[in-house]
């Protein structure tokens, strides 16, 4: 991690300075001066989830001191990769940085070291974690997020936008540079590194398996055929949102698409009567939806009322599921909330749920602090949170079966 400049003053920054990059010229020029700026770099990423069908970037927000702040229009701009070469050096700043990476390595936008200011906003113990919320508490500014669910695919983008886009970025450093005082002094400055790389290092989710699942509502169909009409009436809708790039439920809500699944209309006019099918594609696409109910009335290929997976059952129903690894993943719960209180850390990122489910579930054998920290490595746990809770974890099974064991005898 790079050293701090503690000594630098956080300041209101500038609503005007700020340089739409729109063109290959302007976007050369703005890369320069990035290149001669120093420091570490802001870097935000502005889509228009809800209402387009793609997670592109639909402006890139860049920062750094010396050089000022750049809007990066990219779909004028296209290849990002000069950009990329100039800052391969520099730390970029994020916050939230798994949710943007994806769409600046889409354009060729990929940090080969990162500070992510919500990541380290966790791990400082601050209980809320919005950029808004921190940069007011650590920094004593204001910032303004009336723009956050806005659709940024709109051109031209208005000036009001812009401003706070360009805020976003301006004050990155300074809070970036706050906050690693702050792990200085709580001693996490290793910790936020390891989660730091391990954000970068951390791979795409395999495409899902049956996405049509997805589907708000599903659960409550209960015929097979039931649920082959809803499969394709999806899948006439994915391909329609691809097409015209606008997002699903945007073009026929799940709701309809469950509507014409459960009643499955005999007929085109009876798909017309069906009140509860509607939205903006719902009759001017007429023909796609009822193609698609057809194949799902005629298909042999009938999917199972459940998908089929290694998805645990939630944790509520382990007591009747799996009795012994309810009292195990509780003792072990109990275990590590002491630890999250000693070290101001969650939960959740003092060890991923998700481990802490699997290894309850079926630990290793035998489930000591060795074997504990293997599965808990092979899950992705990071070196610290082994570290801090394979012990913990392992003494919490141990003390188990004597605890049973110990009532057993008292009720004979």
């Amino acid at each position: 991690m790079a050293e701090s400049r503690s000594n630098q003053t956080a300041v209101q920054p500038s609503l005007v300075q700020h340089q739409v990059v729109d063109t290959r010229e302007t976007y050369l020029a703005a890369t320069a001066a990035l290149a001669a700026g120093t420091g570490p770099v802001g870097v935000d990423a502005e889509r228009a989830s809800g209402f387009t069908y793609s997670q592109r970037a639909y402006l890139i927000q860049v920062y750094r001191r010396g050089a000022g702040t750049f809007l990066f229009d990219p779909p004028p701009i296209g290849d990002f990769s000069e950009l990329n070469d100039a800052l391969a050096d520099a730390e970029w700043i994020l916050h939230a940085a798994s949710q943007d990476l994806a769409c600046l390595r889409e354009v060729g936008l990929d940090p080969a070291r990162i500070f992510d200011t919500e990541l380290a906003a966790r791990l400082l113990g601050i209980p809320r974690v919005g950029l808004g919320t921190v940069v007011e508490d650590l920094l004593g500014i204001h910032l303004a997020k009336e723009h956050s669910a806005a659709n940024w695919s709109t051109r031209p983008l208005p000036e009001s936008w812009l401003i706070y886009a360009a805020l976003d970025v301006e004050l990155l450093p300074d809070l970036r540079d706050r906050m690693f005082d702050l792990l200085v002094e709580s001693e996490k400055t290793d910790i936020a590194d390891q989660e730091f790389a391990a954000t970068l290092a951390k791979e795409a989710k395999p495409a899902r398996v049956d996405p049509w699942r997805r589907l708000s509502g599903i659960h409550s169909l209960r015929g097979q055929r039931n649920m082959a009409v809803a499969r394709e009436l999806w899948l006439a809708r994915d391909e329609l949102a691809r097409e015209v790039d606008i997002s699903p439920g945007r073009l026929v809500p799940d709701a309809s698409l469950l509507a014409a699944a459960r009643v499955l209309p005999a007929t085109r006019q009876a798909l017309v009567d069906l009140r509860e099918f509607n939205g903006r594609a719902s009759r001017n696409e007429l023909d796609r939806w009822w193609a698609a109910i057809q194949r799902g009335r005629a298909t042999a290929d009938l999917p199972a009322l459940k998908a089929s997976n290694d998805t645990l059952p939630p944790p509520r129903a382990w007591a009747d599921r799996n009795p012994e690894a309810d009292v195990r993943y509780k003792a072990a719960r109990a275990a590590l909330q002491t630890v999250t209180d000693e070290r101001e850390i969650p939960m959740e990122n003092l060890l991923t749920p998700e481990y802490l489910r699997r290894v309850s579930w079926s630990p290793p054998e035998p489930a000591d602090a060795a074997s504990v920290a293997e599965a808990l490595g092979n899950l992705g746990a990071r070196r610290w949170q082994i570290d801090v809770t394979a012990q913990l974890i392992a003494d919490a099974f141990v003390e188990v079966p004597q605890t049973n064991n110990t009532a057993s005898d008292l009720e004979s």
